[in-house]
């Protein structure tokens, strides 16, 4: 990794963990966040994944329309350090899914 991704690595880390404290008290079941990115298509391959307990969960955000509130708020934060992302770069999820569909394991869910 070049000096220079890990500098913007640690950015995206600090507004992320800033992010997610928001998201804990704001989100019912909302449980973490974590991103992957590849440097070499940076910004187009930066994702965000917010991590609920339960799919209904995130039903029941969406319905609210509080899935809005947590994209809004993760784009704020990294436009604070000059990082653009799209809505389609923030997704939601579930360990649920992943227990379902990847045995738990998140490594290879999110490759």
């Amino acid at each position: 990794m070049k000096k220079t991704d890990k500098k913007r690595d640690n950015q995206i880390r600090e507004q992320l963990t800033l992010v997610c404290d928001l998201f804990l008290n704001e989100c019912e079941g909302f449980e973490w966040l974590t991103h992957k990115v590849n440097y070499d298509a940076f910004p187009k391959s930066l994702k965000v994944i917010c991590v609920f307990s339960q799919e209904s969960e995130i039903t029941a955000v969406r319905l609210a329309k509080q899935d809005e509130f947590m994209i809004q708020a993760i784009q704020h934060h990294l436009q604070a350090v000059s990082m653009n992302i799209s809505r389609d770069q923030i997704v939601l999820d579930s360990e649920a899914a992943c227990d379902s569909q990847h045995d738990g394991n998140w490594a290879r869910r999110l490759n």
